[in-house]
């Protein structure tokens, strides 16, 4: 599948998911705030938990740029309960179950560990501006300083 996002300036794709609370989530109703939409591969694994404890410390700040902060897997809302609770995360989890939002944002992708090859969630993050065009796409994302730097360019917006 070819990846729907390859540049930024485009509108972004609108969606509504559950979050883990069991409220629907519209991506357009969050204008005029801009939007940061994290995927990640799978809750309660060591680097989805530290992402997720990284943008829930820094949610304040975050919120206090403007902005709205959410995670995105597979995983059930129940799971996304349970991963919250256990973690004490503030970050609002969307479950995307069936994987169209993760297929439309160009993140379900092959995948390769130990030689095997399987899809998956690409770690990686979309910056949407107030006006629902994407102003930023981080790829392969590496965990440590990265809710750091999106909120400076949350800031830079």
């Amino acid at each position: 599948m070819p990846d729907t996002l390859t540049e930024t300036g485009q509108t972004a794709p609108d969606f509504t998911l559950p979050r883990d609370d069991g409220a629907p989530v519209t991506l357009s109703a969050q204008r005029p705030a801009p939007v940061v939409l994290y995927f990640y591969p799978k809750d309660d694994t060591s680097g989805c938990t530290k992402e997720a404890i990284a943008f829930s410390g820094l949610l304040a700040e975050f919120e206090a740029a403007g902005a709205r902060v959410f995670g995105i897997s597979k995983d059930s809302l129940a799971k996304h309960g349970k991963f919250r609770s256990k973690h004490e995360l503030s970050v609002p989890l969307l479950s995307d179950e069936d994987g169209d939002v993760c297929e439309r944002y160009g993140v379900w992708v092959e995948k390769s560990m130990y030689g095997k090859r399987f899809m998956g969630i690409e770690r990686a993050t979309v910056l949407i501006d107030g006006s629902g065009r994407i102003a930023r796409i981080w790829r392969k994302v590496k965990v440590p300083g990265h809710a750091e730097e999106v909120l400076e360019a949350v800031r830079a917006l």
